[in-house]
């Protein structure tokens, strides 16, 4: 387990690259455009001996038309994203509930992680901008990091604050640095991870360097899934 003073001098490095990572996987999901079908050949329209035949499987053969070229196929949405540092490309290992399982290469090491986007936010005062948000739970086997906590609060906080995460009655302190979080005491991590694999959400308060304050509710639906296919992943 890392002390406080090593993970204070560490921050900074953890914060570009994993922010790099975050904002690749979880940023950028976009829909591939729907593609039509090929066109299917239709049938010979064999001539009839009457006319009101003849009209019947024209009128049958136009709106056979109409509804091929109304259906379209679409394809499911297929996160996308830019190049990891190191070279990597983020992989999507599965999307469970509300939390997606990621891996990818981080200076030539590999990371697995698992991420989410809060399901409510608010801010005070309201309407205050803010750059998306996240939380992501990320295991790093080069570095002995196993499901370490950290929060992009979408903002720089103030200078010398901390960040509280509420789950259940339980509180937690985050130390804080530009617009990154990670529990300030390490040794409460294994048991907040624990505690939130059983519980439905988790609230993180923070307040920016203008006097924002905001409050993030993330859903931990899927999150025990996800966390055990990052397990599996990055052993």
């Amino acid at each position: 387990m890392i002390t406080m003073r090593a993970f204070q001098s560490a921050a900074p490095l953890a914060l570009a690259a994993m922010l790099a990572l975050f904002t690749a996987a979880a940023a950028q999901q976009q829909t591939e455009p729907a593609k039509e079908p090929t066109k299917q050949t239709e049938p010979s329209v064999k001539k009839k001996s009457t006319k009101a035949k003849s009209t019947k499987d024209t009128k049958d053969t136009k709106e056979t038309k109409e509804k091929t070229k109304e259906v379209k196929e679409k394809k499911p949405a297929t996160p996308k994203a830019a190049p990891a540092p190191g070279g990597g490309q983020p992989t999507l290992l599965g999307q469970f509930g509300d939390w997606g399982a990621y891996a990818a290469a981080s200076g030539g090491r590999k990371v697995c992680y698992a991420l989410a986007k809060p399901a409510a936010t608010q801010t005070e005062p309201a309407g205050k901008p803010r750059d998306p948000t996240y939380m992501f739970i990320s295991t790093r086997p080069a570095e002995n990091v196993r499901n370490e906590i950290s929060i992009v609060i979408g903002y720089p906080f103030k200078p010398g604050t901390e960040a509280t995460a509420d789950l259940g009655s339980a509180k937690y302190a985050m130390y804080t640095q530009q617009d990154g979080a990670w529990i300030k005491n390490a040794a409460e991590e294994a048991r907040m991870v624990d505690a939130m694999r059983r519980s439905s959400d988790i609230t993180i308060t923070g307040e920016s360097g203008r006097g924002t304050k905001s409050s993030d509710r993330y859903s931990l639906k899927g999150l025990a899934q996800a966390l055990d296919r990052v397990a599996q992943e990055c052993k």
